[in-house]
């Protein structure tokens, strides 16, 4: 049996494996996130950045993790050029893919490196999120954009220090959770694209 006959046609195939690759990648990243966070002494959740991980004796599992993620999120871009020619859509998620290719590369250790490389994935992520809205199905688009906004929004308060009682750890995962939840609800109507 032809792959197509069971997937459906050349476009829907592509679609499911962008889809696909985005699922595998933020959700390998959540729960790698979680599991570095569990075996790392002391680590706050509110008082600790996210690339807190990166480095000591969970460093190997946070930043391949991220790594993969961004790497998947690229290779999405590949898939999705083929059949979605929404070039803003496709330029913030290959931004974002690159930021956190970058933030497996460079560890918070890299100072203003891992500042700009994270600056990159958190905003194109949130960016990408938004634009999403234009090949996505109601109510899927309209959670989107409002998922996208709040990380913005979190992004802007985090950049001027509010961080309305959530610590500065709390506060940074304002802007990446949204994030995330988007990039599964989004792989997941790729997948199912008919």
């Amino acid at each position: 049996m032809k792959p197509t006959a069971y997937f459906g046609t050349m476009t829907q195939l592509k679609s499911k494996a962008a889809g696909a690759l985005i699922f595998i990648g933020a959700t390998q990243f959540i729960i790698c996130m979680v599991i570095a966070e569990a075996l790392y002494p002391g680590y706050s959740v509110s008082g600790n950045f996210i690339s807190d991980l990166g480095v000591g004796d969970v460093a190997i599992i946070f930043n391949s993790s991220v790594f993969i993620l961004g790497l998947t999120i690229v290779a999405s871009v590949y898939f999705l050029m083929q059949t979605y020619p929404y070039k803003l859509l496709l330029t913030f998620l290959i931004l974002c893919g690159i930021g956190a290719m970058g933030v497996g590369i460079f560890p918070e250790t890299y100072g203003i490196i891992h500042t700009i490389v994270s600056l990159i994935t958190f905003l194109f992520g949130a960016l990408s999120a938004i634009t999403s809205y234009k090949i996505q199905k109601p109510p899927l688009s309209h959670f989107a954009v409002i998922l996208g906004l709040m990380s913005l929004i979190a992004l802007v308060l985090f950049g001027a220090g509010i961080y309305l009682g959530l610590d500065r750890g709390g506060m940074e995962r304002m802007i990446a959770y949204p994030t995330l939840l988007w990039a599964i609800g989004f792989a997941g109507s790729l997948i199912e694209k008919s």
